[in-house]
């Protein structure tokens, strides 16, 4: 394809790393609607390219292939990395290295804003019994957790030292539907999602902002109106779900860490350090 038009959509050319993935997939086709063309890049295969699609398969720990990945570039949807708990090597790889090429390629190309994709981990440690708002101490809950915690740090110092504007997306669970309990707190939907994408790409000024990524759920962890500014307003819920988990009395089992703590499974996930 010929990208060389006249632009008529308000970007010119968009980069979405991770667009193999859960999340990069339900993207793909929004963006048609923003962009002249949308770069995406992932590790793994990217599947059939649409017409407004350039393809770029890159390793995000090779800061070559990563600076020229940038080149052109708009605006950054960084959904790339590792989204579970991890080895740290592989973790410090791609969600620590990666990031630093992605911020310094992005910095040396003039790019003005970057989409990060952290996560509800990032303050997972906080009990259920707590609403975090984006000013809530950072209390990871797995090493993922705390690449999530660079990752919000990195881009604050990206933001106050060369002006690049992020928006870091703490998002919760987007999937279909929720899988668990949990879940129901932490649910976005792809709609949401996407609807939160479209807000933190055109609000007009974003500076580094935080914003919870969740939908309109009925059990709140999470107060999003300090980052009302960037107009998100969800509209879809949980509550369409919580047939899948009927109600159930308390376990007996009060001193349980996935049921205490917001991160739910993930507070265990990481590894146990011993003196073996």
């Amino acid at each position: 394809m010929n990208h060389d038009v006249k632009p008529g959509k308000p970007f010119r050319r968009l980069l979405l790393t991770g667009a193999a993935g859960n999340l990069g997939r339900q993207l793909r086709g929004a963006l048609a609607a923003w962009a002249e063309v949308v770069r995406v890049s992932d590790i793994a295969p990217l599947g059939e390219l649409a017409e407004h699609e350039e393809g770029v398969v890159a390793d995000l720990a090779d800061r070559d292939a990563v600076y020229c990945m940038l080149e052109g570039v708009d605006a950054v949807i960084h959904l790339g990395g590792i989204s579970v708990e991890a080895p740290f090597d592989a973790l410090l790889e791609s969600n620590i290295r990666g990031l630093y090429n992605l911020y310094s390629a992005a910095q040396k190309h003039g790019v003005k804003r970057v989409l990060y994709a952290s996560s509800n981990h990032a303050v997972g440690f906080h009990p259920v019994t707590e609403v975090v708002d984006i000013d809530a101490p950072l209390r990871p809950d797995c090493l993922y957790g705390v690449t999530k915690c660079f990752g919000e740090a990195l881009s604050r110092y990206y933001y106050d030292r060369f002006g690049l504007e992020t928006v870091c997306l703490r998002i919760g669970s987007s999937f279909e539907a929720p899988k668990n309990p949990r879940m129901l707190a932490t649910y976005l939907s792809y709609r949401d999602f996407i609807e939160l994408v479209r807000c933190s790409l055109f609000t007009n000024r974003v500076g580094h902002a935080i914003v919870y990524g969740v939908s309109d759920n009925r059990v709140k962890w999470i107060d999003n109106t300090k980052a009302a500014f960037l107009g998100f307003r969800p509209r879809d819920s949980s509550i369409d779900f919580e047939h899948l988990f009927p109600a159930s009395a308390p376990g007996a089992d009060y001193a349980d860490p996935t049921q205490r703590f917001q991160g739910g499974p993930f507070v265990l996930a990481g590894p146990m350090e011993s003196d073996d």
